[in-house]
């Protein structure tokens, strides 16, 4: 088997089970963030969760699959193992900057909705 296809199968099992882990953590972590942005409202909490959680999955993996392709020719295990650093690493940067994303994202949320809790105690 040439490098290239030994490549292909070390480098999308690897991406699609870091996106899995770190899907699943921002999964499990961020409902307690949206469960009190949407005032312990289960139901609504748990479709937006599942929702981002769908969104995450086909970014990312969209995102590695796009980036398969391989330039140039591998001749030996050094330059395949170099290669699929320089992926997977890059796939692993943008799992990070999502992830910070996400919590970017739920922390406006939480702000927000904190804010107008203490606009409407004040008017109230």
């Amino acid at each position: 088997m040439d490098y290239h296809v030994t490549s292909y199968l070390i480098y999308l099992p690897v991406t699609v089970a870091l996106t899995a882990w770190v899907g699943h953590k921002l999964f499990k972590n961020g409902k307690v963030f949206l469960l009190d942005i949407f005032e312990q409202n289960h139901a609504l909490a748990e479709s937006i969760n599942q929702l981002l959680l769908v969104g995450f999955y086909l970014i990312n993996i969209g995102y590695a699959v796009y980036t398969l392709a391989i330039g140039g020719y591998i001749t030996d295990a050094k330059e395949m193992i170099e290669m699929l650093s320089q992926k997977v690493g890059i796939i692993i940067l943008i799992l990070g900057a999502m992830h910070f994303g996400n919590i970017f994202i739920f922390y406006k949320l939480r702000r927000r909705h904190l804010d107008d809790k203490r606009a409407k105690a004040i008017y109230q």
